[in-house]
């Protein structure tokens, strides 16, 4: 013999009440598409270059992008580091997340949707340079990249770095 619970059916109507009265509408695959669907957020990495530093020595690369808007960033963005040759990435990283690509010559930051317009996100990747580097080289083909659905148009979202060693 089965046993039902008269709460059941009660809560039930309940439920099916909530969603008339409130207005309510159940969450669907089209509900969930619907919040994932990019905003107009024009991204711009800033070039900043590293500070100057004596070989066998670490600096650090700033990786900044942002957002000049209108809107708020729907999706994540992602933030590719390409070190120049004669140098590689050192941890700690900041944000702690970001991830060594390359044998340690790129690391991959994803930064959450929700930079607001006039803005920025930052990463700050410590950059290790060989030892025996000749003074004066100046380390060139280090590149700062963003990607992201909320700006299709790639119009300033890379930039190039160099690291002077003293």
């Amino acid at each position: 013999m089965l046993l039902r619970s008269p709460a059941r059916p009660r809560r039930r109507l309940m439920t099916a009440a909530a969603v008339v009265t409130l207005g309510l509408a159940p969450l669907t695959a089209a509900a969930v598409a619907g919040a994932a669907t990019p905003s107009d957020s024009r991204l711009e990495v800033v070039r900043m270059n590293p500070d100057p530093v004596p070989a066998g020595g670490q600096t650090v690369v700033h990786g900044f992008v942002a957002n000049n808007g209108p809107d708020t960033t729907a999706s994540p963005i992602t933030m590719t580091i390409l070190f120049p040759v004669g140098s590689y990435a050192a941890e700690p990283f900041f944000p702690t997340d970001c991830q060594p690509g390359m044998g340690g010559h790129s690391v991959t930051c994803v930064f959450p949707a929700g930079l607001l317009p006039g803005r920025s996100a930052t990463a700050l990747i410590p950059a290790d340079v060989y030892a025996g580097t000749p003074a004066g080289t100046v380390l060139t083909g280090g590149r700062v990249t963003v990607t992201s659905p909320d700006d299709p148009n790639p119009t300033g979202h890379s930039q190039p770095f160099e690291i002077l060693v003293r």
